[in-house]
């Protein structure tokens, strides 16, 4: 998953790498157009990059200065894990939170007060 930048100087152009947060993000969010659920198992072989990896970075998109996303997490039922041994798998969906700002209001005969106003960033 790479783009291709044009350099100062014209026509030469050089490969810039995304980050495996880049790349995540924009796996999970096209998914999540679709209601796609992934477990780290599937992401792992979808963007090669290792289990512990991913979710480490999944907590990372959690955090306002990565996107302050919402990683929703689910338990798939019914999963076998390994031959015949039956545990948790859990399943991931990324969406973009939306926040609330607040801005000040003039209220007739009370002054100002804060009002709470739904923004989508």
């Amino acid at each position: 998953m790479q783009k291709a930048k044009k350099t100062r100087k014209g026509s030469a152009r050089r490969t810039v790498l995304r980050t495996q947060r880049e790349v995540l993000r924009d796996v999970m969010l096209s998914a999540g157009k679709r209601g796609a659920w992934f477990t780290l198992h599937e992401l792992a072989r979808l963007t090669q990059y290792g289990e512990a990896s991913i979710s480490a970075q999944l907590r990372h998109l959690r955090k306002p200065e990565c996107g302050g996303f919402a990683v929703e997490k689910r338990q798939r039922v019914g999963v076998v894990v390994r031959g015949t041994e039956s545990g948790t798998v859990w399943e991931y969906q990324l969406r973009r939170k939306i926040r609330r700002t607040f801005q000040r209001t003039a209220i007739r005969g009370w002054g100002e007060r804060l009002a709470a106003m739904p923004a989508v960033r």
